[in-house]
């Protein structure tokens, strides 16, 4: 019998760790901003929700002025997750300067087409 307990309390401790792990990796977002004098590249690791979609549009509107002639990239390749309203920023960040965006796995190409989706219908269309 305490082998079994063992088992639970161990199987317990494990739950534990897996859901705070779960918490956490939800709850993280890391935008960074690389300038040089021909192009800006912002960086986006993590999970594109809920509050990090205002960051994410705050930063857009304290960078966007800087950008000028220079040529925008949008780096998604780290980017978890992004929901309705991080896709949406994205998508007006890709309208306003036609932004080239990285991509390297199958969600991020995913994200990559659903931000640029509206613009390639519009050209076609168009």
């Amino acid at each position: 019998m305490p082998a079994m307990l063992n088992r639970v309390a161990s199987l317990a401790r494990a739950m534990h760790y897996i859901k705070a792990w779960r918490r956490m990796s939800q709850a993280v977002l890391r935008i960074t901003v690389d300038e040089n004098s021909e192009a800006i590249v912002l960086k986006i690791e993590g999970r594109l929700t809920g509050p990090w979609v205002e960051e994410l549009d705050r930063v857009w509107e304290q960078t966007a002025p800087g950008l000028k002639q220079r040529k925008l990239s949008l780096d998604l390749r780290q980017t978890t997750f992004a929901d309705a309203g991080g896709i949406q920023v994205l998508k007006t960040i890709y309208s306003q300067t036609g932004a080239h965006i990285l991509a390297g796995t199958p969600w991020t190409q995913y994200l990559a087409e659903e931000v640029t989706a509206s613009s390639n219908t519009a050209k076609l269309e168009g």
